[in-house]
């Protein structure tokens, strides 16, 4: 195994930038003011870690996987995630947790496996780490782009964590529910506009 320093800092710089403003960032942040930060940071890292295997494996193949069956599959999955935290979200105004939040390593973990897994197919991330193990080579850029993306992750759960202790749980999953909508339908808008 050859390690090209400079291609572990140019991937994760990319990978990093380009995953800031990402639609999986924002499901994290929301994932982790209900979820346990910890446990929802190793389903999404996990799965960003298979994506990664997958680009620097496949390269330009991923290319060829239906871009609108990627698109409409996310957005009904924001839109269920979406469902889920506004129906918590409503009834009576104290924050007693009800039972409804999944508490578990193994639910919260799946959970956050498969929104990541299934959201980030053809993602720009995922199309940049396939160009970028082409041409700077497999591992270098693998370790670069996970990297990225498990920083990333933690970084929205760290900011997840932070607004749940400060503002009223309710409020939150609100507010996260309105986020998932408004992924899910701009992931809709992708769909017939691609």
């Amino acid at each position: 195994m050859n390690l090209d320093l400079v291609a572990v800092l140019t991937a994760f710089g990319l990978i990093f930038l380009a995953e800031l403003p990402d639609k999986t960032m924002f499901a994290s942040l929301a994932m982790g003011t209900r979820m346990r930060p910890l446990y929802v940071w190793f389903g999404t890292s996990t799965a960003f870690i298979v994506h990664v295997a997958i680009a620097v494996s496949a390269g330009g193949l991923l290319g060829l996987l239906p871009d609108w069956i990627v698109k409409l599959v996310s957005a009904l999955l924001f839109g269920f995630g979406a469902f889920m935290l506004l129906r918590a979200g409503g009834g009576d105004d104290d924050d007693a947790d009800d039972g409804k939040t999944a508490t578990g390593f193994l639910p919260v973990y799946s959970t956050a496996f498969m929104a990541v897994f299934i959201s980030e197919w053809g993602d720009l991330t995922q199309i940049t780490t396939a160009n970028l193990a082409a041409t700077n080579g497999t591992w270098s850029t693998a370790i670069g782009a996970a990297a990225a993306l498990m920083s990333v992750s933690a970084l929205a759960l760290l900011a997840g964590r932070f607004i749940a202790k400060r503002v009223p749980l309710k409020t939150v999953q609100r507010i996260g529910g309105l986020c998932m909508l408004g992924l899910a339908i701009w992931s809709l808008i992708e769909v017939f506009t691609a």
